[in-house]
């Protein structure tokens, strides 16, 4: 328990130190970043605006002020919930990105669930029958799969099974078919790497030293796969997992503008053209925190997984 709670206290101290980190990056990037949010807001190219109109906003937004104090506000904000107000439609961020962001993750956990249905069926028979048609079929598919950009297999979905064959809706997500085309598209991008971890990992495992005690043992194949080699492996995908998160978000903005997903991909589009500085902050710290908080989640799972680590072994 004593090493358990250590784990927890030492994982939270990271969360803040790292969502602290990122707040000051993002903040620096945005002012060095090329483009004038003021002329942005006033159009100067398309219609005319003194100089003392460029002024007024600059002094009402705050940014006549040094960076640095600039800043100092910004976090006193954010730590009170209030990521400030966007430049263009005058709304709260936050109240913003709360309105896009349950779109945003109900898509990745439907990419997440298809990759796992594809996955781990997959690269459990490339190792339970290495060296035969299964196990060709699964590096085949991991092959073929990791060949096809996202994009692409998107448009190829909508062709064949909205615009050809008429089943599948393509815009919005008003019922659970309106899911069906997006999430199987994220899925798929995502499922290559997974089913070749799982494939070499399960291999190393069925073929080292407790595995074959367990057969001596006279234990069933089923039992042998699912309760020893099937556990042992999932530990790697578990880190993988961890460490693609910030990927799977950054993948759902490009499935979310494909598949017109009313998520947080068309807001951050729309704040990068119109340089709506506050927007891009406020998505930037939501899905950092969010990336740190999801590896958070990931070192507990190591300890349901291998209990092991809560005192402090080392998992076989």
């Amino acid at each position: 328990m004593k090493q358990f709670l250590l784990i927890i206290g030492s994982r939270m101290l990271q969360l803040v130190i790292m969502v602290l980190v990122l707040s000051l990056i993002t903040f620096l990037l945005m002012k060095i970043t090329p483009g004038d949010p003021i002329r942005t807001m006033l159009k100067v190219d398309d219609m005319a605006a003194t100089k003392a109109d460029e002024e007024q906003l600059m002094k009402e937004y705050k940014f006549d002020r040094p960076i640095l104090e600039q800043y100092g506000e910004w976090v006193i904000g954010v730590l009170q919930l209030d990521l400030g107000e966007s430049l263009i439609s005058k709304r709260p961020v936050l109240d913003l990105i709360l309105e896009k962001l349950p779109a945003t993750l109900s898509l990745s956990i439907g990419g997440l669930v298809v990759l796992f249905i594809i996955a781990v069926p997959m690269g459990m028979l490339g190792a339970i029958y290495e060296g035969r048609w299964p196990d060709y079929l699964s590096r085949w598919t991991a092959l073929t799969g990791a060949s096809i950009p996202s994009f692409w297999l998107g448009l190829m979905l909508i062709y064949v099974f909205s615009l050809q064959l008429n089943l599948l809706p393509v815009m919005g997500k008003a019922t659970l078919a309106h899911f069906i085309l997006p999430s199987v598209t994220l899925g798929v991008a995502m499922a290559p790497l997974y089913i070749r971890l799982l494939r070499e990992r399960l291999i190393a495992t069925l073929q080292s030293s407790y595995i074959e005690a367990a057969k001596a043992r006279g234990l069933r194949k089923n039992r042998i796969i699912f309760s020893h080699a099937l556990r042992g492996s999932l530990i790697p995908l578990v880190t993988m997992f961890g460490l693609s998160i910030g990927s799977l978000l950054g993948g759902v903005t490009v499935i979310e503008i494909l598949f017109s997903w009313p998520g947080m991909g068309e807001l951050i589009v729309n704040a990068v053209m119109q340089r709506d500085y506050p927007v891009i902050q406020g998505y930037i710290l939501i899905i950092g925190f969010l990336v740190v908080l999801s590896n958070l989640v990931v070192d507990f799972l190591y300890i349901i997984i291998n209990p092991q680590l809560n005192n402090g072994k080392e998992s076989m």
